[in-house]
């Protein structure tokens, strides 16, 4: 009896020790650098105020679904990303005939958290839905009257379908699908069609975590009177969202694709 507790004792030891080893060897994974194109899909918890907001302010947001990793590391749907205000400007009237100083919200993103874990992170936005655009782009539609074969507009355009758990085009095309884990696709070549923007958008050489964003999606959704003129690329990972109509504000339930950038 002795010998058989004996045994069971050394069992559980290395089951506790796997363990161990294996949260230490994602500790030590998501310490590292996310690799670059890396797509992450998230909602902003809270609102955003360029009248009460001040640089250093705390900005959290979390997952829309699992993020896969190239190495099989895995971030659950929900992990915090978290970042900071770095600029806060409210709109200014000049004088007379003169136009107003623009209203302006810049944002860095600095890291993920994972548990106990952190992960550096150095983030652009690839497209920003506000949270109207964002709540509709998780219900169904019907084509018709016949309420069979339900869709879901994704923001950027394209329609996901429940029923065969793909994403298809404008053609038909098969462009991204949905597994346990949630919605993936290779982000494709794009660019934001807005009055005055030239913001374009680069495709992935793998598949990416796009959750409720079209493969294509670039740019503003439901952003009326706002502009992006500054996304994050090229390694300031910081972006900013104008208005020269009011002054900026960011609600909670917004949702947006951000993209690893260059260090």
């Amino acid at each position: 009896m002795q010998a058989r507790n004996r045994t069971l004792q050394l069992k559980a030891g290395a089951v506790a020790l796997s363990i161990l080893g294996s949260a230490l060897c994602a500790a030590a994974m998501i310490r590292g650098a996310l690799p670059p194109e890396t797509a992450i899909p998230v909602r902003f918890v809270h609102t955003v105020d360029v009248y009460k907001a001040k640089p250093g302010d705390l900005i959290r947001a979390k997952t829309l679904q699992v993020i896969t990793l190239p190495d099989g590391m895995e971030l659950p749907k929900g992990t915090v990303v978290t970042g900071h205000v770095v600029e806060a400007q409210p709109l200014r009237l000049g004088p007379a005939g003169a136009e107003p100083q623009a209203s302006r919200l810049s944002i860095h993103f600095d890291q993920i958290v994972h548990g106990d874990a952190t992960l550096p992170v150095n983030l652009s936005v690839r497209a920003l839905a506000n949270t109207l655009d964002s709540d509709d782009a998780e219900n169904l539609h019907y084509i018709d009257e016949s309420f069979v074969d339900p869709s879901v507009i994704l923001i950027g355009g394209d329609e996901f379908s429940p029923l065969d758990k793909t994403i298809k085009g404008e053609d038909g095309q098969v462009i991204g699908y949905h597994r346990r884990q949630g919605v993936f696709a290779p982000l494709l070549d794009s660019y934001d069609d807005a009055p005055g923007s030239n913001l374009t958008c680069h495709a992935t050489r793998t598949e990416q975590s796009v959750s409720i964003f079209s493969p294509r999606a670039c740019g503003l959704y439901g952003f009326v009177d706002e502009s992006l003129p500054h996304t994050g690329r090229r390694g300031s990972g910081t972006f900013t969202l104008e208005s020269r109509d009011h002054s900026v504000t960011l609600y909670a339930g917004a949702t947006a694709l951000l993209q690893e950038t260059a260090h």
